[in-house]
C-alpha cells in the first residue's frame, strides 16, 4: 500500500478516536449536571412555595383585620340596641347585625381555608427540603466520580493527541491538505473502506477500473460518487 495512503488511513483512525472522546465527556458530565439541575429545581420550588405562603398570609391578615372590624361593629350595635326608640331603627340594626354575622362566618371560613393551604405548602416545603438535603449531600460524591472519569478520559485523549502530532509530522503536506478538505464535510468518514466493490461512505458501487486502483493501493484513490478516500482492508487485500 502507498505510504501516503497508509498515513491518511492512520490519521483518519486517530481523528475518529479523538472525536469519540466528546460523547464520553458529555456522558461523564451528565450525571453531575442532572443532579445539579434537580437541586436548582427543588431550590426554586421551595422559593416559590415560600412566596405563595407569604401571599396567603397577607390574605389571611386582611381577613383577620376585617373580622376584628366586624366584631367591633357587632359590639357597637349591641350597645346601640339599648338606645333604639323606633321599630324602624330596630329593623335596620337587625339587618346590619345579620349582614355582619354572615361576613364574620365567611371571614372565619376563609381564614380556615387559607390556614389549610399554608399548612399544606409548609408540608411540601418540608418534603422538598429533605430531598434537597439528600441531593446536596450526594452532589459532592457525584462530582468526585465525574472528575475521576474525566481525568481518565483526558489522559487517554492526550495519548491520542500525541499520536496525531507524530502522524502530522510524518504525513505528506499535500496529502494532508487534501484529507482536511474532505474532512470538513465528511467528518469521520473521510477515509472509508471498499466492501463488495462499494464505497462504505456513500454505499455506491464503484467501477472496475477504480476498484482495481483501490486494490493496488499505489495512489490515493477517491470515490467517483462522493469524493471520499478509498482503501481496501488488510484482510481483503
Amino acid at each position: 500500500m502507498n505510504k501516503h495512503l497508509r498515513q491518511l488511513i492512520d490519521l483518519s483512525f486517530v481523528d475518529r478516536d479523538i472525536d469519540a472522546f466528546e460523547p464520553q465527556i458529555e456522558e461523564a458530565n451528565y450525571n453531575y449536571e442532572a443532579a445539579l439541575a434537580k437541586t436548582k429545581s427543588i431550590e426554586s420550588d421551595i422559593e416559590n412555595l415560600n412566596n405563595e405562603i407569604k401571599a396567603e398570609e397577607v390574605k389571611k391578615s386582611k381577613n383577620e383585620l376585617h373580622l376584628a372590624e366586624l366584631s367591633q361593629k357587632l359590639g357597637d350595635n349591641s350597645r346601640k340596641s339599648g338606645e333604639i326608640k323606633t321599630e324602624r331603627e330596630m329593623k335596620s340594626l337587625q339587618l346590619e347585625e345579620e349582614i355582619a354575622k354572615e361576613q364574620v362566618t365567611f371571614a372565619n371560613e376563609e381564614i380556615a381555608r387559607l390556614e389549610k393551604i399554608i399548612d399544606l405548602k409548609k408540608e411540601q416545603i418540608a418534603v422538598a427540603s429533605t430531598s434537597l438535603t439528600e441531593l446536596t449531600a450526594n452532589l459532592a460524591t457525584v462530582k468526585a466520580d465525574v472528575d475521576a472519569k474525566l481525568e481518565t478520559i483526558n489522559k487517554e485523549r492526550q495519548n491520542v493527541f500525541v499520536q496525531k502530532e507524530k502522524l502530522l509530522g510524518e504525513v505528506n503536506q499535500k496529502g494532508l491538505a487534501f484529507y482536511q478538505k474532505i474532512r470538513r464535510w465528511a467528518k469521520n468518514s473521510t477515509v472509508v473502506p471498499v466492501e463488495d466493490q462499494a464505497c462504505m461512505g456513500c454505499h455506491m458501487i464503484i467501477n472496475d477500473k477504480i476498484y482495481s486502483d483501490v486494490i493496488r493501493g499505489e495512489e490515493i484513490t477517491t470515490c467517483p460518487h462522493c469524493g471520499r478516500i478509498l482503501y481496501i482492508k488488510a484482510n481483503e487485500e
